[in-house]
């Protein structure tokens, strides 16, 4: 049975959990992570099994601070001036991996790189705090299928399969981190995200590549397969009339019509936040399709248009 978890004692119990070698899905202020110790192989192996995630997938670490990332990965010239700038937040770095670091090599699919992170959300904060090492954290949903945003998004995914949950509230972001990828000669955008590219851009004082791959055999980091973040229903993209029988995600004024709206007012962050929980509850209605209004292609929209492109790739 999944225990549901709450506070300080939800956090107690959580350390408790993920100690002994558990799953335990914790919020973040970008989407829910389904978590375990990045040290311990058979944790790590259980969230492929829970996720039915393939293990060619590399997954992201979580810390607690710049200090605790530093001694898993070479965080160093470009990827430290983002992370000075960025950390805490929704943002990932992939480095170079430390050989000292312990982690399992499940978490890196073998690569000689790591994906790292440290979340800005105070229970996350408190939870890795507590736990005191690397957590390894993918989204906390089957495996291509539309990210959590709430606690109740994950129990009904993986309800009977994991430990527990932390229920700390709706994600306030909604989309994941964004990642770039420092292990090269000159930072690279591997998966727009949270954190508009603009940010970065202005921080590095350079434009940034953003040919975000897809890679569906060797991916260097997570969200590069063409095909993920989908709901059961086809979804249908750049939509202005649509199809009789469909459901209408509209985005902006001016649409009674529709099942729902990303952002009455247009704006992309409340968007952002509102997409996977509106792709959850339009799943779970009567229709052929959900149908998705043209989103502007900057700032989130970068990220949001990314989840969508991916959602309704052929699977």
């Amino acid at each position: 049975m999944t225990e549901r978890l709450e506070g300080e004692a939800g956090v107690t119990r959580a350390v408790e959990l993920l100690r002994a070698g558990a799953l335990v899905a914790i919020p973040t202020e970008t989407v829910y992570g389904l978590a375990a110790d990045a040290r311990n192989g058979t944790a790590v192996a259980g969230i492929f099994e829970a996720k039915g995630r393939p293990r060619f997938n590399p997954l992201i670490c979580h810390l607690p601070s710049l200090q605790a990332a530093a001694a898993i990965g070479a965080i160093e010239g470009e990827a430290l001036r983002l992370a000075r700038a960025f950390w805490p937040g929704p943002l990932t770095l992939v480095v170079p991996l430390r050989p000292e670091a312990g982690l399992s090599p499940l978490v890196t699919a073998g690569l000689q790189t790591v994906a790292l992170r440290v979340p800005a959300l105070p229970l996350a904060q408190a939870l890795l705090a507590a736990f005191d090492g690397p957590l390894a954290a993918p989204s906390a949903n089957p495996s291509g299928r539309i990210s959590p945003s709430t606690a109740a998004h994950v129990a009904e995914a993986l309800s009977g399969r994991i430990a527990a949950v932390l229920d700390g509230g709706p994600a306030e972001v909604g989309v994941e981190s964004t990642i770039v990828d420092c292990s090269g000669p000159t930072p690279r955008l591997l998966r727009p995200g949270g954190l508009p590219v603009e940010a970065l851009e202005d921080a590095l004082g350079a434009p940034l590549n953003h040919d975000a791959p897809t890679n569906d055999t060797a991916p260097s980091a997570p969200g590069q397969l063409s095909s993920h973040y989908a709901p059961a229903k086809p979804v249908l993209l750049n939509v202005t009339t649509p199809p009789e029988g469909a459901l209408f995600l509209a985005f902006g004024p001016g649409h009674p019509e529709a099942a729902a709206n990303l952002s009455a007012a247009g704006d992309l962050r409340e968007a952002a936040a509102n997409l996977f929980s509106m792709l959850h509850a339009l799943d779970a209605q009567p229709g052929t399709a959900i149908a998705v209004a043209p989103i502007p292609q900057h700032g989130l929209g970068l990220a949001i248009n990314d989840r969508l492109t991916r959602a309704a790739a052929p699977r």
